[in-house]
């Protein structure tokens, strides 16, 4: 609860509540307990971890132990043979040097940012159990991206994530295993994600918003 200058005059017994003089005083001493009282009311907010932006979810980043600054690999930027991109082909692309690096730092937005926090959160606390993992999934992935655990019987699993619209971050994310939601044991094979961020195709399935079948569904991406 939070209490205004009025509220503490309002305190005043009658036999002072008509001194001028007494009420200023006392005016003077509550003023800026109020403005800190506003001030700390206002940083929860600042801090949540909905609600917070830019430099104080960086704060959160912090207290939780992950950077906003991704390692991304460098795309469109060094020469390729046979590349679509003319950014990159004979006379416009730059050769790689010896000590040219591979990757850059990439700073992500809020929104993806919030989710690598979360996704952290979630592993710190996470009971071991692929129910748990997607439990943790759903607590770290907004509404309309989704998870799919599969389990390949060999001490080995599989993960496929659809609905982040961002390739390049989705790719980075699976790449340096922000992902650690595996059994003991158990390693993770494959990576699979969509592009575009829509559902994966699979035969003969039109079923919700994981996969899909022709014209709807789109060819998975796989890093092993």
């Amino acid at each position: 609860m939070s209490y205004t200058v009025d509220y503490y005059d309002s305190l005043v017994t009658s036999e002072h509540a008509q001194a001028p003089k007494f009420i200023a005083t006392l005016e003077a001493i509550t003023s800026p307990i109020v403005t800190v009282q506003e001030l700390l009311e206002s940083m929860i907010p600042d801090f949540d971890l909905d609600t917070a932006m830019g430099a104080q979810l960086d704060v959160v980043g912090q207290w939780v132990g992950i950077s906003r600054y991704l390692n991304a690999p460098l795309v469109g930027v060094y020469f390729e043979w046979d590349s679509d991109n003319p950014a990159v082909e004979w006379d416009a692309g730059v050769w790689q040097g010896l000590f040219d690096p591979d990757s850059g730092l990439i700073a992500l937005p809020d929104d993806l940012y919030r989710i690598l926090i979360k996704i952290k959160i979630a592993a710190n606390s996470w009971d071991g159990s692929i129910p748990g993992a997607y439990a943790a999934f759903t607590f770290a992935f907004p509404t309309g991206v989704f998870i799919l655990l599969i389990d390949n019987q060999d001490m080995s699993m599989d993960v496929a994530i659809f609905g982040i619209n961002s390739a390049w971050v989705t790719s980075a994310l699976m790449q340096q295993q922000y992902f650690p939601f595996r059994p003991e044991g158990v390693r993770i094979r494959e990576y699979i994600y969509t592009p575009d961020g829509g559902p994966l195709f699979f035969w003969d399935v039109e079923n919700t918003d994981t996969t899909a079948g022709w014209d709807v569904g789109e060819w998975g991406v796989v890093i092993a």
